[in-house]
């Protein structure tokens, strides 16, 4: 019996590549979301300002996903993410200026559309690269450690943009840092050298257009884990509203607005390091819907704290169960779509990734605006627990489903 390889991923130069611009660029934009959330909020002090954020971006993933998932299945895909990675760059500087001369508001929600856009066009194709740069044995071992090197920059991202702006006594240093950083992200995946698939072009039709959709409506255990993501960050997610903790419950401030917003990801990377290390998962869907549940219990904890070292622990902690939800919903995708899909079922994807986080966002402002937010958070939890207990009982086949590296030995070859 061989081994288990923990480093079987990080042995293939496109692979760290690819990984180490996801976290430059994830650094980047974690920084700019801090900068984002506690200067407007500084504005305008609206939780209903901090709610749009996530509304504007989320629009365009909505309008272009299908478009966009159909162009990364007929064009290089590289290229797409190069495109869009210097789009985002353009919007990192537009919030840079905006933030020095003090701009209007409605520049900055131009600025965040921008980056939604870019993101609908890039995320797609930035998700068929992974495939191509490491064999189908060590996907899930690709998927580990590429969600790590997001949690990492998770981390890293929100401490440093906290300790700029309030070293700075503004924002936008950290503007400036997260747009250095999205460069950086730009320069490695122009290094790599993709072996892409070649495939016959497929003319754009309304099937064509909708067959990411269809793939995924009638796989049904991709289907459940990623609405089962879509529904438990929409409900439980508490990113929003982390500035209103930072500045009026907790009363941390900024640099304690970086470390809550920091929690989550470290507590991600630690059970990135633990999943790496060990064999996958033998009954993942099992894992998968305990994971979600702790996720709501400890989102009602973190609600309902009065406590700056309780709520960094509870963010820790739902940050490490939702670990387990992105691995196993990543290598699922890897697994089961077929390479002539993947650019359309990850545009799918990404509109569920998207809802969830930021119509997530949009819906915590929207209901902390009303309720407040230690209910909006606490509630949301509850919710997510519910939703728990409805998946699991509509669709049984997260529930049997066992070891996710059964098939991913049928071949070891790159194309």
């Amino acid at each position: 019996m061989s081994s288990h390889d923990a480093f079987a991923a990080l042995r293939y130069r496109d692979f760290r590549l690819l990984a180490a611009g996801k976290l430059a660029g994830m650094l980047g934009e974690q920084m700019m979301g801090v900068a984002i959330g506690w200067e407007l909020y500084e504005r305008t002090g609206s939780a209903f300002a901090l709610g749009m954020v996530g509304l504007v971006q989320i629009i365009p993933i909505m309008l272009f996903a299908l478009p966009a998932g159909h162009v990364a299945d007929r064009f290089e895909r590289r290229r797409l993410v190069l495109i869009a990675q210097s789009l985002l760059v353009a919007a990192a500087l537009g919030l840079l200026a905006i933030s020095y001369f003090a701009g209007p508001l409605w520049l900055v929600y131009t600025a965040l559309f921008t980056i939604g856009l870019a993101r609908a066009f890039k995320d797609p194709a930035a998700s068929t690269l992974l495939p191509n740069v490491v064999p189908p044995s060590a996907f899930t071992n690709a998927a580990t450690w590429s969600s790590g090197a997001w949690q990492m920059a998770a981390v890293l991202g929100p401490a440093l943009g906290g300790l700029v702006i309030g070293l700075a006594g503004r924002a936008t240093p950290a503007y400036a840092a997260g747009a250095a950083a999205s460069f950086v992200y730009l320069a490695l995946v122009a290094a790599m050298k993709v072996r892409s698939k070649t495939e016959k072009p497929e003319t754009a039709t309304l099937g064509s257009l909708a067959a990411g959709a269809r793939f995924v409506w009638e796989t049904k255990v991709v289907l459940a884990s990623i609405t089962l993501d879509l529904f438990a960050v929409l409900l439980g997610g508490a990113t929003a509203l982390l500035p209103i903790f930072a500045k009026d419950i907790l009363r941390v401030g900024p640099t304690g607005l970086g470390w809550l917003r920091a929690a989550p990801p470290a507590g991600a990377i630690v059970v990135a390091a633990l999943i790496a290390s060990r064999p996958p998962f033998r009954r993942a869907g099992i894992a998968l819907l305990w994971a979600v549940a702790g996720f709501g219990a400890a989102t009602i904890v973190f609600g309902l704290s009065r406590s700056f070292p309780l709520s960094l622990a509870m963010l820790a902690l739902l940050g490490g169960l939702d670990q387990i939800s992105v691995v196993v919903r990543g290598t699922l995708l890897l697994v089961k779509t077929p390479d002539a899909l993947r650019g359309r079922v990850g545009a799918v994807h990404n509109v569920f990734v998207g809802a969830s986080n930021e119509l997530g966002e949009f819906e915590s402002g929207l209901a902390a605006g009303f309720f407040g937010p230690t209910t909006a958070v606490a509630a949301g939890g509850v919710g997510t627990l519910l939703v728990v207990a409805l998946i699991a009982l509509v669709w049984p086949e997260v529930r049997r489903l066992g070891r996710l590296d059964e098939s991913e030995h049928s071949g070891d070859r790159l194309d």
